[in-house]
């Protein structure tokens, strides 16, 4: 058995920048009482508390959860009955200027530029600048159809690593591409929980959406941990009944 469950968020345990449903809380309930969990994310920690924490059962072993919000640039664990915060890479304002300056640049050159959007298209993590091609606060619906084979991003992406080479470059959620410092990205978080928790990445399992070359979660994959992709929450969902299923039986035997 695994000692570490590492999930990501958006299209892993609930849809983009949605919160995570009543089933997917009580499963991540018992998943905690049987293993530790970590979350890696390219969402700020207010998402965490607002997709994640905020619904999970008030009798939840947090002191069991890792979170690492903006592809592990930041890592949070829960001790004495409050979240803290262990690390946080961020950026100085020069290079948040000029990487925002080079994303409306790649986007204007892409031809992709959105006639409609629902609020700011560039949002400042400190961490990670996080492009959101509909706005940030984009329906479910357009989100999903703006960019479904990823084309559209990976041509913005292209243009963008010519303009800022010095920054690692990922695609994340429905329309988002993420920019972090180099070598800070999912595979950076893996590296941490295992330095922190002290846990081999062998014992580790990761769970995502977007392992696929250029995929936020792809990262993952050059750790060498166990990785499992999923097409959305409900995929999600029984993996979590499994792994609770195989560790409450191996506790049998």
């Amino acid at each position: 058995m695994k000692k570490l469950i590492v999930f990501d968020l958006d299209g892993t345990l609930a849809e983009s920048k949605a919160a995570i449903d009543h089933e997917m809380a009580k499963l991540f309930h018992d998943l905690l009482t049987v293993t530790r969990v970590a979350i890696i994310s390219g969402g700020t920690w207010t998402q965490f508390e607002k997709q994640v924490i905020a619904h999970l059962p008030a009798e939840s072993d947090l002191s069991k959860l890792s979170i690492l919000p903006t592809c592990g640039t930041k890592f949070y664990s829960y001790e004495k009955s409050k979240w803290k915060i262990l690390y946080a890479e961020n950026f100085s304002d020069a290079q948040k200027q000029k990487i925002e300056t080079s994303l409306k640049n790649a986007v204007e050159r892409s031809g992709f530029k959105s006639e409609k959007t629902w609020g700011d298209q560039i949002e400042d993590r400190d961490s990670q600048i996080t492009f959101s091609a509909l706005g940030q606060q984009a329906p479910l619906v357009p989100k999903k159809a703006w960019d479904p084979d990823f084309k559209k991003r990976k041509k913005i992406k292209t243009l963008l690593e010519k303009l800022i080479p010095e920054f690692a470059i990922n695609l994340g959620g429905a329309t988002s591409i993420d920019v972090t410092q180099p070598g800070i990205d999912k595979a950076y978080g893996i590296h941490k929980l295992e330095e922190v928790l002290k846990i081999d990445i062998a014992d580790m399992l990761f769970i995502g959406d977007a392992l696929f070359e250029g995929g936020n979660d792809h990262p993952v994959k050059t750790t060498g941990a166990d990785c499992i992709q999923v097409g959305g929450p409900e995929d999600t969902k029984i993996i979590i009944r499994k792994i609770i299923a195989s560790q409450i039986n191996s506790w049998k035997h």
